[in-house]
């Protein structure tokens, strides 16, 4: 089941979203509805679970659409959970989803979709606007927090691995006060980090 309504995402470009109807399960978030999980295939959110076939979103996704007033949440007795309440849960499988959720709310009010990473620690594969389904990810997004501490020889290794698939590394900077600084990596050159205004990742095309 699904309750129309008009949303307009901002900088996404989508005019018209529905809420729907989830439940939660553990760390993720379950969508049974057909139509539902078509349209959010469609856009770049979800995925089906390999183990009993279910359409589920990951936390970071339903905290968006929770975020943005396009889901509802319910827990298995049929309580509905708010925002924050969704947030602690999350909390309790992931101390990162907090840093996950600024980044990919970042990436998505600015109409890129954004899909889990390949495990280089809260990173997204991101796709350039127009080309998601249709080309593969041009970037890999990878959050660390102001302040964090990070040994050079472990960003050297993971910009490398990224640069062998083909893709560009970028790093978001969540500043204290919750704003995502992008900044691109070149080959064996961290001195040299190029600041990238976060009003669009489309200075990186320059």
């Amino acid at each position: 089941m699904r309750r129309e309504r008009k949303a307009v995402e901002n900088g996404g470009g989508e005019e018209e979203g529905r809420e729907i109807l989830a439940m939660l399960k553990d760390d993720k978030v379950i969508v049974d509805d057909p139509d539902a999980m078509e349209e959010l295939r469609r856009k770049g959110y979800g995925d089906r679970d390999e183990k009993d076939g279910r359409y589920f979103l990951y936390m970071y996704e339903a905290l968006y659409l929770l975020y943005t007033k396009r889901m509802i949440v319910r827990r298995r007795d049929g309580d509905t959970l708010s925002f924050h309440e969704l947030v602690s849960e999350a909390l309790k499988h992931d101390p990162s989803i907090w840093t996950k959720f600024l980044i990919y709310r970042d990436l998505r009010s600015r109409g890129y979709v954004a899909r889990e990473g390949f495990g280089f620690g809260n990173d997204f594969r991101v796709y350039e606007r127009g080309e998601y389904s249709i080309k593969s990810a041009r970037y890999i997004v990878f959050g660390l927090n102001e302040g964090r501490e990070v040994k050079i020889d472990d960003l050297s290794r993971m910009v490398e691995q990224i640069w062998s698939m083909g893709k560009e590394p970028i790093v978001a900077v969540i500043e204290r006060r919750g704003e995502v600084i992008y900044y691109s990596v070149e080959r064996m050159r961290f001195a040299e980090l190029k600041k990238v205004s976060i009003q669009s990742l489309d200075e990186l095309n320059k």
